[in-house]
């Protein structure tokens, strides 16, 4: 089942999220699932942050860290298990990438399995260029 744009909606207004469902994402994903819980509500404090709603229920979560000058870093992005497959993830990526605060900012992410979603939206694989340094 396909949903429409009209069914759910998409919102950066961060009292709509629903905290307890966003820790049950990323409790459940292989780069967020050992994130503290106090680690997660800072992020969400400092981030841009967008939820996608089917009704009252929270069925997605994105995180967008920027400056709003020249880069930001596109993280925590998720759907519920429920509802993937959908193409919601896919309008989440698009809304994202279209905003008008992120309009014409170098993006960046990481990822080990959505290269494919990813592309369809200007992002490339670049293994050469970038580093990463992990808190000791």
């Amino acid at each position: 089942m396909e949903l429409n744009c009209k069914d759910y909606l998409i919102s950066t207004d961060k009292s709509l999220l629903d905290h307890e469902t966003i820790y049950r994402f990323l409790a459940s994903s292989y780069w967020a699932n050992k994130r503290p819980t106090e680690a997660i509500n800072k992020s969400i404090e400092t981030s841009l942050c967008y939820g996608v709603y089917l009704g009252n229920r929270q069925i997605g979560f994105a995180r967008v860290v920027t400056d709003f000058a020249t880069m930001y870093w596109l993280a925590d992005v998720i759907i519920d298990e429920e509802y993937r497959g959908r193409g919601i993830g896919k309008k989440l990526v698009e809304t994202i990438v279209a905003s008008e605060e992120l309009k014409g900012l170098n993006g960046i992410l990481g990822t080990l399995d959505a290269h494919g979603l990813y592309e369809q939206y200007g992002f490339e694989k670049n293994v050469n260029r970038f580093m990463v340094k992990r808190p000791s």
